[in-house]
């Protein structure tokens, strides 16, 4: 299929439906990135927020396709722009992460749709994500954000936000503690979270996601009863002459 064939295919879906759903996802997958988070200080450094607005974004995802999907990740991070708190590089953090998430679990699915293809894909996307989270974490965010925070000083994030957890971490293994006891476990309990409650509920709520606006019948106008003309008589005589001649 060609990509003009393919867009054209995708225009079809864009309904009145598809936009209302598309837009009460985003909404709550906004609130619950902006609002309903938490931090585990016991397991991980506070600065990691245990949040799970990823949630709505895989329910698009599996009932409206990859690319609603994806939307739901991109309009909640661009609507916490306005307050960012880290220069946007969080929130383009996040939204590189939640794609990695939902974008390869919602192509599985969206391919086959039963419970054993939907249990691969929400693993997939926990891998994805979970990597490149690794990745981001070591030459993007941390390098940022001690920069940006701490002037480049590594000692602060150090002393004060990791060795209280892990207590043989210092500048030279920083690295290779923090990614493999912090960031793998953090991202791998967080995503599975969410891959748990998307395998035990999205059934339940496949119906309304997939709720389409149909169109109204128009019933076309009862026919008038034809007025029916008495015959006389005098009709029928005239007309038995007339089928004689």
């Amino acid at each position: 299929m060609s990509a003009k064939d393919t867009l054209k295919n995708f225009g079809k879906k864009i309904t009145p439906a598809y936009i209302t759903k598309l837009a009460v996802l985003t909404g709550i997958s906004f609130i619950l990135y902006m609002f309903a988070k938490f931090s585990l200080p016991f397991m991980f450094p506070s600065f990691l927020d245990m949040q799970f607005s990823e949630l709505p974004a895989i329910f698009a995802g599996f009932s409206l396709g990859p690319v609603a999907g994806v939307l739901v990740i991109v309009l909640k991070c661009l609507l916490k722009f306005p307050f960012t708190a880290t220069a946007f590089v969080g929130e383009l953090t996040d939204m590189v992460l939640g794609i990695l998430y939902v974008l390869p679990a919602s192509i599985i699915y969206y391919r086959k749709k039963t419970r054993k293809t939907a249990v691969i894909a929400l693993i997939t996307g926990t891998v994805a994500s979970t990597l490149g989270a690794i990745l981001l974490n070591r030459f993007v965010s941390i390098p940022f954000y001690v920069q940006f925070y701490f002037g480049g000083n590594f000692d602060t994030l150090i002393n004060v936000f990791c060795k209280p957890l892990y207590h043989s971490i210092t500048r030279e293994n920083f690295y290779l503690i923090y990614l493999s006891a912090a960031v793998l476990p953090f991202n791998i309990l967080r995503l599975s979270l969410v891959s748990v409650v998307t395998f035990l509920v999205y059934k339940s709520l496949s119906k309304a996601l997939h709720w389409e606006i149909k169109p109204r019948k128009v019933e076309a106008p009862a026919e008038e009863p034809t007025e029916q003309v008495p015959v006389t008589a005098e009709a029928q005589t005239t007309a038995s002459e007339n089928s004689e001649n």
